[in-house]
């Protein structure tokens, strides 16, 4: 009896897994306005090593930032970004940007959309989703953590995987 129960709540969890999973999904789906095509956690993990030139744009705040972003990635903060920002970088060079869980990154690309830049992406459900995928983050002093800063209390609910910071 006692077996059959903790099969029963060890599915139940799955569900639960799966069910939080679709609903963040959707979620996100209903936020984002689709101007800028999404990139999915598991292909940039893929490109990040065969892709040299690829740019990583971390479009939170420096406190968010420092907490952790992805390797590799550029701090551009949603506030203060202006196209000067990227003068630096060719209009032709593949471009992933992200937030915490991309709607301030879809606003940045879109803008840089509109500057010209031909291969910008949107990293689907932002550093959440990348870190919900068991993909690494590091700290402002390159060391992985598994601290990820969750901009509030409500959207912390969709982080599951990683330690959730806020203020």
């Amino acid at each position: 009896m006692i077996n059959r129960y903790l099969i029963i709540v060890c599915i139940m969890a799955l569900n639960l897994n799966s069910c939080h999973e679709f609903l963040y999904q959707k979620q996100l789906r209903l936020l984002y306005k689709n101007t800028v095509p999404l990139i999915q956690p598991e292909k940039l993990n893929k490109l990040k090593d065969k892709a040299p030139g690829l740019i990583l744009l971390d479009i939170r705040s420096a406190r968010e930032y420092a907490v952790s972003h992805l390797a590799g990635a550029r701090l551009l903060e949603f506030n203060n970004f202006n196209l000067n920002q990227v003068d630096g970088i060719s209009k032709e060079a593949l471009v992933v940007v992200y937030c915490t869980v991309g709607v301030r990154s879809e606003q940045v690309g879109a803008r840089l959309k509109s500057a010209g830049y031909t291969k910008v992406y949107n990293l689907f459900g932002g550093i959440f989703g990348w870190k919900n995928q068991g993909y690494p983050v590091v700290n402002q002093e390159q060391i992985p953590t598994e601290q990820v800063h969750t901009y509030n209390r409500y959207w912390a609910v969709w982080l599951q995987n990683g330690v959730k910071v806020y203020e």
